[in-house]
């Protein structure tokens, strides 16, 4: 939310690019929940408390996508089509009261949008929905209102970050977003959600970068890392996927054959390292794609088609630099 706080307050906020595309294929679809951070582990719970899906469920059975979750009085789970109007259940993230029961029907998107907007979210994760408030609080709505199937906020879809972040946060706009499937591509809108459009449409788009610099000079290992040091923070470290595409973008840009990285080696410890001080326990993260004796310190250099490859620290490439 801070993201599109930002990306409204913007002079031009209105259709958009952001990094949000479908690539529209059913089999991949994950489960998500729609509260950031909340991580859907299908294994998580043991026999007898949720997840406790019904019989042959998930299923994503029926003319239309099944990528939403109802659940019933008995803790049962059922996908539906993210169009129903459903009941709901609200999480508060401070107060005495967490849960609320919402006694309007409201597509998914709707329910969401609404709790986000007078609550912190639909309820979420395995914690909440296995406590004894949020029981509690199902069984007396259907008591009082007789058996009722009611949204959480889990959802599956086809949705993912161009960055390759495993972020579930979504922010559509009810009132605008189609599930169309020629629409994959996601931008903003006027009031700072979001809707879909054909990707090969022409718009305004948002970028953003991931403080990684390349430096077009030939130098050694230990003239990169003084020189990052002392014109930017340090030599770069890769330690997930999301900066190993960052930076092998800036790779592509060199050139060198090869850019030096953070990563140096010392014969006598026989230890792999960063310079941020994270070790590096296993060596095969750097494929021997050349056979160096160890005669002489060694680090690590990428290629512009992202491998990594062990050099001699006196050899003289460009390098990148962490901002």
């Amino acid at each position: 939310m801070r993201d599109v706080e930002r990306l409204t307050n913007s002079p031009q906020t209105t259709d958009a690019w952001i990094g949000l595309r479908s690539i529209n294929e059913r089999d991949i679809k994950e489960w998500h929940w729609s509260l950031p951070g909340e991580k859907y582990n299908p294994t998580e719970c043991n026999p007898g408390c949720a997840p406790e899906w019904g019989p042959g469920e998930p299923n994503n059975g029926g003319v239309n996508p099944e990528n939403c979750l109802l659940i019933n009085p008995s803790q049962i789970w059922y996908d539906v089509p993210c169009s129903r109007s459903q009941k709901f259940i609200c999480y508060n993230e401070t107060g005495d009261q967490k849960y609320f029961v919402i006694d309007e029907s409201k597509n998914m998107l709707q329910a969401q949008s609404y709790c986000r907007e007078h609550h912190t979210d639909l309820v979420c994760g395995i914690t909440q929905i296995n406590s004894t408030e949020f029981k509690e609080l199902v069984e007396e709505f259907n008591n009082q209102h007789g058996s009722s199937t009611l949204w959480i906020g889990l959802f599956r879809e086809i949705w993912s970050w161009s960055d390759g972040k495993n972020f579930s946060f979504r922010h559509w706009d009810p009132d605008s977003f189609e599930d169309d499937a020629s629409k994959t591509c996601a931008m903003t809108t006027s009031n700072g959600k979001w809707s879909s459009d054909t990707c090969t449409e022409k718009k305004p788009s948002y970028c953003y970068d991931d403080n990684v610099i390349l430096i077009k000079e030939s130098k050694t290992w230990d003239e990169a890392l003084t020189y990052c040091r002392e014109n930017h923070r340090v030599l770069v470290s890769i330690t997930d996927s999301h900066q190993q595409r960052w930076v092998q973008e800036r790779a592509k840009m060199a050139d060198t054959e090869f850019v030096w990285l953070g990563m140096h080696y010392t014969c006598t410890l026989d230890l792999w390292f960063w310079v941020i001080d994270h070790s590096v326990c296993n060596p095969n993260l750097v494929p021997p794609k050349k056979t160096v004796r160890c005669e002489s310190d060694l680090a690590v250099a990428m290629k512009r088609d992202g491998e990594w490859y062990k050099k001699v620290d006196n050899e003289k490439f460009h390098f990148i630099c962490a901002k």
